[in-house]
């Protein structure tokens, strides 16, 4: 395992939700720290703070310098933030140019914000459900929307830029990330609601273990580009998983049977590829699955 100590690390989009945490993750574990954000953000704390644009080729290169590692996580995060146009240019764009350059220069490694979106289910408009459970990295791909196909084809930017340049890419498909009491929020909402998570297999991950997440990627000795999912071990639904699946994918494969509120979702690349386990659990009740869902 790569130690970060005294490693100059830039980092992208550092003002978001993952940033700050994974900031204050890579300092502590004794990386000297680049920021480059869109906006201003006072309480950012690192060796170098810039406020800059991804898609700008001179803003990247600037922050480029002297980087040993990158942490990208610079994105319009979600398919109705912004027009479609903007969605998709800005992911596009900004992946391609931190990388292009990085690889370029000779960065030894990246680590790139993906989404569970990157399969395309989750935010998809028809009336479609996974082709099998666990979710896996071969599971078919069904895109409708912009911001599913804009980190789709950042996969493939971080493919191309390991065989162009030979930059290592990690590329870590994150389900819905936030604090605990968001995600407490969202269990909730699966309570009485637990169809509307079916597609992202009821996942979720706590700020804390993405970043934690981002550090092992980074000191990891896997070589080439990969991409794999995320997420906590359980799911932030209150119904045990087989129960969720019977009432809500009845038709759909099952490549095995899954304990308790086990996340239907194959971690195995998250723990073989970086040595991933998440740490953070909510502390969700597990309930039997109301009579009006079965």
């Amino acid at each position: 395992m790569t130690s970060l100590n005294g490693a100059r690390v830039l980092v992208t989009g550092a003002s978001g939700r993952i940033g700050p945490v994974a900031v204050a993750h890579l300092r502590a574990a004794g990386a000297q720290v680049t920021t480059l954000s869109i906006q201003e953000n006072p309480a950012l704390e690192a060796e170098r703070v810039l406020v800059g644009d991804t898609r700008s080729q001179e803003d990247v290169a600037t922050a480029l310098e002297g980087a040993d590692f990158v942490v990208h996580l610079a994105a319009l995060a979600h398919r109705d933030i912004a027009p479609a146009y903007d969605v998709y240019s800005v992911n596009v764009v900004s992946t391609f140019n931190v990388l292009a350059q990085a690889g370029a220069a000779g960065v030894a490694r990246a680590v790139v914000a993906g989404s569970i979106n990157a399969y395309g289910l989750p935010m998809n408009r028809h009336d479609v459900t996974p082709a099998y459970f666990p979710l896996d990295t071969d599971i078919p791909v069904d895109i409708a929307d912009w911001y599913s196909l804009s980190k789709h084809h950042g996969e493939g930017t971080a493919r191309m830029a390991w065989r162009q340049w030979g930059i290592d890419v990690v590329t870590l498909r994150f389900p819905h990330v936030h604090d605990e009491a968001a995600l407490l929020a969202q269990s909730k909402q699966h309570e009485a609601d637990p169809r509307a998570g079916l597609r992202e297999a009821w996942s979720y991950l706590h700020t804390e273990d993405a970043a934690r997440a981002i550090v092992l990627a980074l000191t990891a000795k896997t070589t080439g580009a990969h991409a794999f999912f995320l997420a906590a071990n359980h799911t932030n639904a209150p119904y045990r998983t087989e129960a969720l699946l019977e009432a809500f994918a009845p038709h759909t494969p099952r490549l095995r049977r899954f304990v308790g509120r086990e996340v239907p979702i194959d971690l195995t690349p998250a723990r073989e590829l970086i040595g991933f386990e998440a740490h953070r659990d909510l502390p969700v009740p597990t309930l039997d699955l109301p009579a009006e869902f079965r």
